[in-house]
């Protein structure tokens, strides 16, 4: 996935008792439309044929155009609504969906797919010039889609439809790892000629009810999926923006799904009876974004100074509330091309110090763009200001509104919070840590970092190509400003009467399947 929107609250403790829960959470959910617009129908989560999840929203700018999906509610609708010609299993090496194969020239630059047989909602059938359509918009910078980079690589022009199911992308420049586009969020298969979505029409498990941005969006089981018809009749997608709500939804049996809790929440569902934790390990990065094209950070001493001022276990223990693993400064620990035997970093006061001295900024005031979209950002901003108080650095956290945070720390400020969620790692290189390319926010620019990703994606051995992933990771780690402190589990809670779903990855293919979800 792509980073995601969280919400949730700061790990205070609340009051233990189930009735208590509940008053709170029928005032918290007032707000969310979960306790009005439902009539009576509020317990087990609407009742058997149909399940009820409950996301952080969005907001009104919210839309069904799947190829802008910047959050993991977006991804829930456009996996109930779309299909991708691949999707990611949970180490992120890619499988088919809508492709029923894939194969390359001896170049690297010649793709041919070949699609399986299926069928949009209206009856048309997916064809080769729907594929074309679909990726040339999310290829367009216009359109905002988060794989917007990787598609830009398709020479439109040369590229053709072979016949109803065959498509045969060409490529500006060889690349042995483009499979894992095929995968990528923001690139699903919509029919061609499409440019609006208020009545969407996919390939998905689901069709369109109807859908209110900011609020909930309905869908019906589609009997002639490719797939298999979904296992409930109705799918309900609803907002509720603060992580309490979320999980007293679920405690008083209005939604079967809660997606992303975190800290406090987590230990209190571990003890309940009625509700079953989906716990996937390391799913997110946590991220400390330094803008290395903007003073102070143009300066590497103070990188580094910040990498070594940081107390990574008690950020994990505290900040993250013992729920994660401490980072080492790269994307993507224990994934496919995440290189072997680095030395974790280790606190070094002295050495951080020194850095800080060198550089002539000994009680530099820096200030960090922070917001409640995570809950574990302003603890680790807190103790992240005491910890590099040691070193000789003043931090202090500048708050923005959850609903504009990440388009603001786009352009303001010399330091941010950020998240991601799994991608491939060759794919997140090249979106997020490549000198220019557009979700690079910490401005990092090496010609000897981009030569390395070049070369791994014309090389057609494997081994290769993952040794020259591993080099270029190791000179970012060190330069790129992109702090990785920890990766942080991703929770999400289901009612136990569910059957039917996994833990699993954000952006995975079985996270958010709800078209296998049984209802007891």
């Amino acid at each position: 996935m792509t980073t995601h929107a969280r919400t949730g609250p700061e790990g205070r403790k609340e009051p233990g008792r189930r009735g208590v829960l509940a008053a709170s959470g029928a005032m918290a959910l007032a707000g969310t439309g979960l306790l009005t617009g439902c009539g009576g129908d509020t317990r087990d989560g609407g009742g058997g044929d149909r399940f009820r999840a409950a996301f952080t929203s969005g907001g009104s700018q919210e839309t069904l155009d799947p190829h802008v999906a910047p959050n993991f509610v977006d991804q829930a609708r456009a996996k109930a609504l779309y299909d991708t010609l691949g999707t990611y299993a949970d180490d992120m090496s890619v499988r088919k969906r809508l492709a029923e194969s894939w194969e390359s020239g001896a170049s690297g630059t010649r793709w041919r797919i070949r699609l399986r047989t299926a069928r949009f909602h209206d009856g048309k059938p997916v064809t080769a010039e729907d594929v074309l359509y679909s990726y040339r918009r999310a290829a367009d910078p216009k359109t905002g889609s988060p794989s917007q980079v990787l598609l830009s690589a398709i020479d439109f022009t040369a590229s053709r439809a072979d016949g109803d199911r065959s498509v045969v992308l060409v490529l500006k420049a060889p690349n042995f790892e483009f499979p894992t586009v095929f995968a990528g969020p923001g690139t699903e298969i919509i029919p061609a000629g499409t440019t609006e979505f208020r009545k969407p029409v996919g390939s998905g498990p689901f069709t369109y009810v109807s859908f209110t941005p900011g609020g909930t969006a309905r869908y019906r089981g589609w009997a002639d999926h490719w797939d298999g018809a979904p296992h409930i009749a109705e799918l309900e997608i609803v907002p509720a923006d603060e992580e309490a709500a979320r999980l007293n939804a679920l405690l008083s049996g209005q939604v079967h799904y809660g997606a992303d809790m975190a800290g406090a929440s987590v230990e209190r569902l571990k003890n309940n009876s009625s509700i079953r934790l989906l716990t996937a390990k390391r799913a997110t990065a946590q991220q400390l974004l330094l803008r290395t094209g903007r003073t102070p950070f143009d300066d590497p001493r103070l990188i580094r100074a910040v990498q070594l001022g940081i107390d990574r276990e008690a950020l994990v223990r505290i900040a993250l509330a013992g729920h994660g693993e401490v980072g080492n400064d790269l994307f993507g620990m224990g994934l496919r091309g995440y290189p072997d035997g680095l030395q974790p970093r280790r606190r070094d006061v002295d050495a951080a110090r020194t850095l800080v001295r060198e550089a002539g900024a000994e009680g530099l005031h820096i200030t960090v763009e922070t917001s409640s979209v995570d809950a574990a950002w302003e603890p680790a901003a807190d103790l992240m200001a005491r910890q590099l108080r040691e070193i000789g650095l003043r931090l202090t956290a500048n708050t923005r509104a959850s609903s504009t945070y990440f388009s603001e720390i786009k352009t303001h400020g010399v330091a941010a919070f950020n998240t991601t969620s799994t991608l491939p790692v060759s794919d997140f290189l090249q979106q997020r840590v490549r000198g220019g390319a557009a979700r690079n926010q910490t401005q990092y620019s090496s010609k000897r970092f981009d030569a390395l990703l070049d070369r791994a994606r014309t090389s057609r051995d494997e081994a290769e190509r993952l040794g020259l992933l591993a080099r270029a990771q190791r000179i970012a780690r060190d330069q790129s400003g992109l702090l990785v402190w920890a990766f942080s589990d991703a929770n999400d809670a289901v009612a136990r009467s569910v059957g039917g779903l996994r833990a699993a990855p954000p952006n995975s293919h079985d996270w958010a399947r709800f078209d296998r979800v049984r209802v007891g």
